[in-house]
């Protein structure tokens, strides 16, 4: 296995950055995670586990990247001797991390590349918001908990989104640079990474 040595994750960014990121730096980084995982979709995968752990910046010139990295196995959306695209099917196991991963993830639904991009709407939400409603659910039990993040997600899908709107209105203001498929896009300020991963 090859592997560029990538810098910090989003988590970690999000973090030293005070766990709130701008509409603008979201908006930026939504770019890029958004073209990463069309580009693994592309190739007939879906990564079934999208947290901000799993997307890395790049370091030196290409610091400014957003790559994504897969600690969860993979799965493909094709038969790889029919190449039809898989089943439907239910009574699936969740697979990912509870906190991102889509309602039909926590449904049993078999996942496919909705379920990437909705993980990667409710990323970005944490971003915006600092935190998701379903985060610190009491619960006895790791089953007990998914069920309580489930039913939160189900119940608080237009509220979680409250208070975003206003901001988003304003996304037509923002001149994002060009087409992200292999250019830089996101740029940082030097005080945002912590001088130990320079």
């Amino acid at each position: 296995m090859v592997m560029d040595l990538l810098g910090p994750s989003l988590e970690d960014l999000f973090s030293f950055c005070g766990r709130k990121l701008s509409l603008k730096t979201t908006l930026m980084l939504a770019e890029q995670m958004i073209a990463r995982i069309e580009f693994v979709h592309s190739k007939s995968v879906i990564h079934r586990d999208m947290k901000p752990d799993n997307f890395l910046m790049g370091t030196g010139k290409k610091g400014h990247h957003v790559y994504v990295v897969f600690l969860v196995s993979p799965r493909s959306t094709r038969d790889p001797r029919t190449h039809q695209h898989i089943p439907y099917k239910e009574g699936k196991s969740l697979t990912g991390t509870a906190r991102y991963c889509s309602i039909n993830t926590h449904l049993g639904i078999e996942q496919s590349r909705r379920d990437d991009l909705e993980g990667i709407g409710y990323i970005l939400m944490y971003f915006l918001r600092g935190s998701l409603p379903w985060q610190g659910l009491p619960a006895a039990t790791k089953q007990e908990k998914y069920v309580a993040i489930a039913k939160c997600k189900m119940s608080s899908s237009r509220d979680a989104v409250q208070g975003l709107s206003r901001g988003v209105r304003r996304v037509p203001q923002l001149h994002p640079k060009p087409a992200l498929r292999g250019q830089a896009g996101l740029q940082l300020p030097e005080t945002a990474l912590p001088r130990a991963l320079h």
